[in-house]
């Protein structure tokens, strides 16, 4: 059977490539793809993005199910869409998805279901803003109430900072209408961890426990990103952190998503702080994968993913079983000079391995995110966007895995590209600590 998988970025090239190993997949179409997705066996672009466009072409090549990989078709209600025209799809429907779209919703949402959140209140008046600010304090946390593509978030250890945070969104109105309206929070401190699950509306199974680094630079410093490299597993999630989270967090999402109507079908990521008291408390929620989470999570799923997503759409995950490679996958982002403010594009890359080498090994793979053809003949590739490339690879712990995906990093170039060189520091650590 023929699929379709919706998105251009490092998240979709790892679920496409993931579906394809399945022997009951004949093609993967990505729409629109990347130049990965354009060179993988079995993996086909096609340059369409509208919904109307999407749902013809899903009709006309009969396509078993569609798989949303971003947020920004969910937020435009391409589930409901799909529905409509009788179509199989995984994902949330668009008010569902309002768990994303709206930090605000969520944060009500959460109150109104008991589940763990950092303190906050809601301002769309930036004197009011500041005013809250001077009596909180610092170090404080300012976010964009909608969707900013993993920027709109400030972790102001200062008040000069806060209120530059504030003016930047509610009086510059730097990211439009997703600014329009923030969220200040109190600072919650911690290891910040990854959750994700898949739901059915009803059964939840979750998938491997990871860790992103959001901070552009080594030792999580420097601006947010959409994530600059992720590992799994984490050894911050021990089984009764496991069950901890399922029972105050993911549970409850799910439960209360049915109590309103609104059941909930697709992947769920919980970006979770591990407080310096072991308690849980949800940063945020995403109505998608991760990425660069599920780079490595999928380069470790040994499952087969489409048959997770029958089960998942049919409403059976309680039936549905995972089996996972016992090593640690860690993942590398390589970020266009510029990133994330002003990413530059169209500088040549080299040195990525070519498809036969990638073929012929299961413990390396070069994920596409940001890239495109171009240069003098138009088949280069050249990058395309903030984050380009996340370099993954296996290895028997954190450490190991780590090095085998520099020693990849390091042979790929391209004009400023940016590089933490310190991805999975807290696993290493934590794992040399529990050595000794």
């Amino acid at each position: 059977m023929n699929l379709l998988v919706i998105g251009g970025g490092g998240r979709e090239h790892a679920l496409a490539w993931k579906l394809i190993q399945s022997p009951r997949i004949l093609k993967v179409f990505v729409a629109p793809g990347n130049a990965g997705t354009a060179q993988e066996r079995g993996l086909e672009n096609i340059p369409l993005t509208t919904i109307p466009d999407l749902i013809e072409f899903a009709l006309k090549e009969h396509i078993a199910f569609t798989i949303v990989g971003p947020e920004a078709p969910l937020a435009e209600g391409i589930v409901d869409a799909f529905r409509a025209a009788d179509l199989a799809i995984f994902g949330p429907t668009q008010q569902a998805a309002q768990l994303e779209i709206s930090k605000t919703f969520a944060k009500e949402f959460m109150q109104r279901h008991r589940i763990p959140t950092a303190e906050y209140a809601s301002f769309s008046d930036p004197e009011l803003a500041h005013q809250y600010v001077n009596d909180n304090g610092a170090p404080i946390v300012i976010k964009a109430n909608g969707l900013a593509a993993g920027k709109g978030v400030v972790v102001a250890p200062s008040v000069d900072i806060a209120h530059a945070a504030i003016d930047t969104l509610l009086v510059d109105k730097h990211l439009g209408g997703a600014g329009s309206e923030i969220i200040i929070e109190e600072f919650l401190e911690g290891i910040e961890i990854s959750f994700i699950v898949m739901a059915d509306g009803k059964n939840v199974l979750p998938l491997a426990t990871s860790q992103d680094h959001k901070r552009l630079y080594n030792d999580d410093s420097g601006p947010n990103t959409g994530g600059m490299g992720a590992y799994s597993p984490t050894p911050f999630i021990s089984p009764e952190i496991h069950a901890k989270i399922m029972r105050e967090v993911i549970n409850p999402v799910i439960h209360g998503m049915q109590q309103e109507d609104l059941n909930y079908t697709g992947f769920l990521y919980a970006g979770l702080m591990l407080t310096t008291d072991n308690q849980v408390k949800v940063l945020e929620f995403n109505c998608r994968m991760g990425d660069p989470e599920t780079q490595p999570i999928m380069l470790r799923l040994k499952s087969d993913l489409s048959m997770l997503i029958e089960h998942a759409l049919n409403g059976t995950l309680d039936k549905a079983e995972t089996e996972w490679d016992r090593r640690t996958a860690l993942g590398v982002v390589m970020a266009a000079y510029g990133y994330p403010e002003q990413p530059r594009t169209g500088d040549v890359i080299h040195g990525l391995p070519n498809r036969l080498v990638q073929q012929q090994t299961e413990n390396i793979h070069v994920f596409h995110s940001g890239t495109a053809f171009g240069g003098k003949d138009g088949k280069e590739i050249i990058t395309a966007g903030g984050r380009v490339l996340c370099v993954t690879a296996l290895g028997d712990n954190t450490k190991l895995a780590q090095q085998h995906a520099y020693q990849l990093v390091n042979k790929i170039s391209f004009n400023g590209s940016q590089i933490r060189d310190d991805i999975g520091y807290q696993g290493v650590r934590h794992q040399q600590k529990h050595k000794q």
